[in-house]
C-alpha cells in the first residue's frame, strides 16, 4: 500500500525535469500550484462521476452471475475469513482465476451482508478513482492539462463503462483496471528513474491487476508503447515532456520479459479454467473463419458504440456465420482507413499509440479464442476505449491550436459532449435498475437472444410471473434448439405444473447438452426431485449425489436430500441437510423445512431459532408467525402442554 501511494503521490505533482513549457491555456487555472490544481480536478471527476451514477445505489442485485458471484455464493457471503482466503486463491470457479476480486466482493459481504447498495457503492467508487487515477497518469506523462481532463471526463461519463460499474458481478473489470493504471503510474515514475526496486512495484501493481481479472495481460505490450509515447523512452524519441533516460528497443523488449511470463502464466490458467468450465467454444461451434470475420465487426462495433452509444445492451449475440458481406467489407474499410490515417500521421505519435492500444488491448476479448456465446461486450471496451479518447482529446487540441480558435469554443463544445454523454449514461443506467428491465430492454436492442429472452423468462419467475415467463423459455429454444438452459427451465416451469415425466426429459436433454458444472448441479437437483416426487427415491438419491458431486455448494441438492430423508423415515438425517441448505443459501424455505422438523423432534429451541430465521427473511409468513408465539408460549408454559 506504501508503494501504491507513492505511485499517486507522485501523479500529483509536476512533471520532472521539464523540457519543453506548457501552453498557457492548458497551465492556467483557479491555482498557480499543480498540486493543487490537479486535486481539485480530481474533486470534481469524483463529484460528475457520483452524481451521474448516484441512482445505480439503489438497484438490486440482478440475475446475470449476481447470484453465482455474490447472492448464492456462501464463499462470499462468509465475508473475509482464512477459509475464504484458502478458496479465493485456489477457485477457478466462473472460469476464472481472480481471487482479489473474490476478496473484495467478501469484504462487501463483511460490510454490507447482501445488500445491493454497498456493493455498488464500492464499484461506483473504484470506478471514480480509475477516472482520477487516469487524469494524474495523463497529466504527468503527457503535462497537458486540458486534454488529460478531458480524457479522464470521457472515460467517467460515457455510457458504454455503465456495463463495468453498473454490474456488480463485473466488479472483476474496474478493479482490474485499478490495478493497471496504477502499474502504468508506476512504470511512469520508473521511467524516470529505472531501478529494481520501481521495476518490482510495477510487476506487483500488474500481479494484483491479473489476480482480478486476466485481461490487464496486455500490460507488457501497452509499456512499450507508452515508450514510444508519451515517455519516449526509445533511443533517439523526439522528448515532448521531460527527459527520461532512452534506451535501444531491443533493450526496451528484454525489459518486458519478466512481465510477459506473468502473462503467460496468467493466460494459461485462464484458459485451462475455462475449458474445465466448459466456457470455451470449439472451433466445431465457431470456425477461425467465423472468429475472424467476427472480430473485425466487432472492431468497427465498438467505435460506432463509442461515437452513438444508443443500443447498448449487456449481451450481443455471436452471428456464427451470418454476417452479411457488406457488414465484413465496411468493417474492414472502417479499421484499414484508421490504421492507414494513424500511420501517415505517425508524426503525431498519440494518434498511432492511442489506436494500437485500442487495437492491442482488445485481443484477449476480440473473440480469436471464442469464451461464451456473446459477439462483443461493452465491459470489453472499458480500457480499449482509453486509446481512442487519447487520440480525439489530443487530436481536436491540435485542430483547435493550429486554427487559433478562441478557447471558449473548444470549451463549449466539450461541455455540451460531456453533457449529452452524461445524459445517456444516467438513461442507460435505468435499464439496470430490475432483472426485468435489464432483459426485456436487451431484446428491444438485440434479435435472436437466447440468453436475454432466458434471463428475461428467470426475471418474470422472480416476480412470481411463472405463466409470463414460459413463452421466454419457449423463445430460447427456439431460436437455439442446443442451449442446455432454456432445457432446463422449461423442465422447471413443467415441474412446477406437476408434469414431472415430460420435466425429467426436459431436464435429460440438459444434461446431454450442458458442459458447465453449475448448470449441470442444479438440474440434477432438480431432477432428483422430480423423480422424488414420483416416488422413485433411488433415483432420486442418485440425481441429488450427482449434483452435489458437481458441486458440493449446491443448496438445493441438500433441500431435496432433506425432504427425501424425511420420506424414508430419517428425520436427524433430514436436519442435517436441511441446516446444511440454509447455510449454504439461507433461504425461506430451507429454514422452513428446517423449523418443521425440529419442531416435530422436540427440539423447541433450535426450532424458534429457525422460524425466527424465516421471519427475518419474509416478515410475512403467516405459518412462521403462528409457529413463533406457539413455540414461545411452549417455553414460557412446558407444564401447560
Amino acid at each position: 500500500m506504501r508503494h501504491a501511494l507513492a505511485v499517486i503521490k507522485i501523479a500529483l505533482l509536476p512533471a520532472s525535469k521539464p523540457i519543453t513549457a506548457v501552453a498557457p491555456a492548458e497551465s492556467s487555472g483557479l491555482f498557480s500550484s499543480p498540486k493543487k490544481r490537479n486535486l481539485v480536478v480530481c474533486l470534481l471527476l469524483g463529484v460528475a462521476t457520483l452524481a451521474i451514477y448516484n441512482s445505480v445505489n439503489q438497484h438490486p442485485f440482478v440475475n446475470y452471475d449476481d447470484d453465482r458471484y455474490i447472492v448464492e455464493n456462501p464463499h462470499v457471503r462468509a465475508g473475509l475469513t482464512a477459509e475464504t482466503f484458502k478458496w479465493a486463491f485456489t477457485s477457478t470457479e466462473q472460469a476464472n482465476w481472480h481471487p482479489l476480486t473474490w476478496l473484495s466482493h467478501a469484504l462487501d459481504c463483511q460490510l454490507f451482508r447482501v445488500n445491493a447498495a454497498g456493493h455498488h457503492l464500492t464499484s461506483l467508487m473504484i470506478h471514480a478513482v480509475n477516472a482520477a487515477l487516469l487524469f494524474l497518469l495523463l497529466v504527468y506523462a503527457t503535462g497537458r492539462v486540458g486534454r488529460s481532463i478531458f480524457v479522464a471526463a470521457l472515460f467517467a461519463l460515457h455510457p458504454v463503462n455503465v456495463e463495468s460499474v453498473a454490474w456488480v458481478a463485473e466488479r472483476k473489470n474496474v478493479l482490474s483496471t485499478f490495478f493497471m493504471l496504477l502499474a502504468l503510474a508506476a512504470y511512469a515514475r520508473y521511467a524516470l528513474k529505472p531501478s529494481v526496486q520501481r521495476y518490482l512495484i510495477v510487476a506487483a501493481c500488474f500481479a494484483f491487476g491479473l489476480m482480478s481479472k486476466p485481461m490487464v495481460i496486455t500490460l507488457p505490450c501497452a509499456l512499450l508503447l507508452l515508450d514510444f509515447w508519451p515517455l519516449a523512452r526509445v533511443k533517439g524519441s523526439a522528448v515532448e515532456h521531460f527527459a527520461v533516460p532512452q534506451k535501444p528497443l531491443s533493450y526496451l523488449l528484454l525489459e518486458k520479459l519478466p512481465l510477459l511470463a506473468m502473462s503467460a502464466a496468467s493466460a494459461m490458467i485462464t484458459i485451462q479454467a475455462q475449458q474445465s468450465a466448459g466456457a470455451m467454444r470449439s472451433t466445431m461451434q465457431f470456425s477461425f473463419g467465423v472468429r475472424l470475420e467476427n472480430a473485425l465487426v466487432a472492431y468497427a462495433s465498438y467505435l460506432w458504440n463509442m461515437i452513438w452509444p444508443t443500443k447498448l445492451a449487456p449481451l450481443y449475440p455471436h452471428p456464427g456465420d451470418s454476417l452479411a458481406f457488406w457488414q465484413i467489407a465496411l468493417s474492414l474499410v472502417v479499421v484499414g482507413s484508421i490504421t492507414a490515417i494513424t500511420i501517415a500521421l505517425r508524426s503525431r505519435r498519440y494518434l498511432l499509440i492511442g489506436w494500437l492500444w485500442f487495437l492491442g488491448t482488445l485481443v484477449p476479448v476480440i473473440g480469436l479464442i471464442q469464451v461464451g456465446d456473446q459477439a462483443m461486450a461493452d465491459r470489453y471496451a472499458y480500457i480499449p476505449l482509453i486509446g481512442v479518447f487519447v487520440m480525439i482529446a489530443f487530436g481536436a487540441a491540435d485542430f483547435v491550436s493550429a486554427r487559433k480558435l478562441q478557447p471558449a469554443v473548444p470549451m463549449a463544445i466539450s461541455a455540451v459532449i460531456l453533457a449529452a454523454l452524461g445524459f445517456v449514461t444516467y438513461r442507460q443506467l435505468a435499464f439496470w435498475s430490475s432483472s426485468y428491465a435489464l432483459w426485456s430492454h436487451t431484446l428491444q436492442v438485440t434479435s435472436n437472444n437466447f440468453i436475454a429472452e432466458n434471463n428475461l423468462g428467470g426475471a418474470l419467475l422472480l416476480e412470481g410471473k411463472v405463466d409470463d415467463a414460459f413463452p421466454h423459455f419457449q423463445a430460447a429454444a427456439r431460436i437455439n434448439p442446443q442451449d442446455p438452459m432454456s432445457h432446463s427451465n422449461i423442465g422447471a416451469y413443467l415441474q412446477e405444473h406437476q408434469q414431472l415425466e415430460k420435466a425429467i426429459e426436459e431436464y435429460q436433454t440438459t444434461i446431454r447438452l450442458a458442459s458447465e458444472p453449475m448448470l449441470l448441479s442444479a438440474t440434477y437437483a432438480n431432477l432428483g426431485t422430480a423423480y422424488r416426487d414420483l416416488g422413485d427415491s433411488t433415483r432420486a438419491e442418485e440425481s441429488y449425489n450427482q449434483a452435489l458431486q458437481l458441486n458440493p455448494a449446491q443448496s438445493s441438492a441438500y433441500l431435496g436430500l432433506g425432504r427425501l430423508r424425511e420420506q424414508q423415515g430419517r428425520r436427524d438425517d433430514a436436519i442435517t441437510n436441511y441446516q446444511r441448505a440454509a447455510e449454504l443459501r439461507p433461504s425461506e424455505e430451507a429454514y422452513l423445512w428446517m423449523a418443521r422438523a425440529l419442531e416435530q423432534a422436540g427440539k423447541l429451541r433450535e426450532a424458534l431459532e429457525a422460524y425466527e430465521n424465516v421471519l427475518k427473511i419474509n416478515p410475512d409468513s403467516g405459518e412462521a408467525q403462528a409457529a413463533t408465539n406457539r413455540i414461545k408460549l411452549m417455553l414460557e408454559r412446558p407444564n401447560h402442554f
